[in-house]
C-alpha cells in the first residue's frame, strides 16, 4: 500500500469494539499506524445524545473518554503498535472519509450504534463504502475471519485487476493462499426461452482461462503465495458469499463488468456488504498501489 496508515471509526458499540481488533491486527500485519477515530454530530446547546440536554463540554468529554479508552485497551492487546484516538465534530461518514483521504485503509464495522435492528448495514458504512478514496474494509461476518484464504473477486475490471494486487499482497504478508474467484453469466433458459445452442464446457474453458490470464502476472509477481482459482456458472455475488464462508478477507472492485455507469458501488459489491461471512474489502480502479 503507498498510503500508511491506517483508520478505524468507531462509536462505542461491541461491533465497533470487533471492529477495532480486527483494524489493530491488520496493523500489526501492515506495521503501520492506526489512528482510532470518532465522531459526534453535535455541537451545540441542542437536544443532545439519547434525548438528554447535555452542556458541549460534557458530550466532548464523553468522546473524547471513548477515544482514549479505546486506544489505550488497543495498545494492550497489540504492543508494539502506534495507536493514536481522536475525537470530532461531525457528521461520522464524512470524518471518517476526510481523514481517509491520506489512508492506507479504512476500517468500519457493519453496523454501530443508531443502526436500526433490521438493517445488517448502517448507513455510515455503506456511504463510506461507497464514496471513500481509498481500500475500505467492513468488518462483518463471523466473529474471528483469521484463518482460510484471501477470496478476490477477478472478473476483469479495471477495480478487479486492483483487487488481485491488493489481494497477494494482503496473502503474502499473512502468510496464506489467495482465491481468485470469477462467475460467468448461464445459458439462458426457462419456460419462454427456447433451448439455445451453447457449449457449456467451451465456456467454462473461455471464463477459465480469461481467469488464469488475469492471475499470472501476481502468481509471477508473489510466487510465494499459493493460489488457486475458481470458475463458476451464476451469480457472481452468490458465488462469493459462497466463498466468504472459508475466507479470511473478500475482496472486489467497487463495480465490475455490467455495472451501472453512473452507479459508484455496483450490486455485487453492495450484496457482499450486507450478506458475506467475512470482512470485505472494497476497492477502486483509480486507487494508487
Amino acid at each position: 500500500m503507498g498510503r500508511i496508515t491506517i483508520v478505524v471509526g468507531i462509536d462505542g458499540s461491541e461491533q465497533s469494539r470487533r471492529t477495532v481488533r480486527w483494524a489493530a491486527a491488520e496493523a500489526r500485519i501492515h506495521a503501520a499506524p492506526l489512528k482510532i477515530l470518532t465522531a459526534y454530530p453535535w455541537n451545540g446547546p441542542s437536544e443532545a445524545l439519547h434525548g438528554v440536554g447535555e452542556l458541549p463540554e460534557l458530550v466532548a468529554q464523553r468522546f473524547e473518554q471513548l477515544a482514549a479508552t479505546t486506544a489505550a485497551e488497543t495498545r494492550a492487546q497489540q504492543p508494539g503498535i502506534e495507536v493514536t484516538g481522536t475525537a470530532v465534530i461531525g457528521d461520522p461518514a464524512q470524518a471518517l472519509l476526510e481523514a481517509g483521504r491520506t489512508a492506507a485503509m479504512l476500517v468500519v464495522g457493519n453496523r454501530g450504534r443508531g443502526g436500526f435492528a433490521s438493517l445488517v448495514l448502517g448507513s455510515v458504512s455503506q456511504h463510506v463504502a461507497t464514496h471513500a478514496t481509498g481500500p475500505v474494509v467492513v468488518v462483518r461476518g463471523r466473529a474471528d475471519a483469521g484463518s482460510g484464504p484471501i477470496a478476490v473477486g477477478a472478473d476483469g475490471s479495471a477495480s478487479a485487476q486492483r483487487a488481485l494486487a491488493l489481494g497477494f499482497d494482503e496473502a503474502q504478508r499473512r502468510g496464506c493462499g489467495l482465491l481468485a474467484v470469477l462467475s460467468y453469466p448461464p445459458p439462458p433458459y426457462g419456460m419462454d426461452v427456447p433451448p439455445l445452442p451453447c457449449d457449456r464446457d467451451a465456456a467454462w474453458r473461455d471464463a477459465a482461462s480469461d481467469l488464469d490470464a488475469a492471475v499470472t502476472p501476481w502468481r509471477e509477481k508473489y510466487p510465494t503465495v499459493p493460489v488457486k482459482t475458481l470458475t463458476e456458472p451464476g451469480s457472481p455475488a452468490k458465488t462469493l458469499v459462497d466463498v466468504s464462508r472459508d475466507a479470511t478477507l473478500l475482496i472486489v472492485g467497487n463495480r465490475g463488468h455490467g455495472a451501472l455507469a453512473g452507479s459508484l458501488l455496483g450490486s455485487v459489491s453492495q450484496q457482499l456488504l450486507h450478506h458475506a461471512d467475512c470482512p470485505v474489502m472494497i476497492v477502486h480502479a483509480d486507487q494508487a498501489p
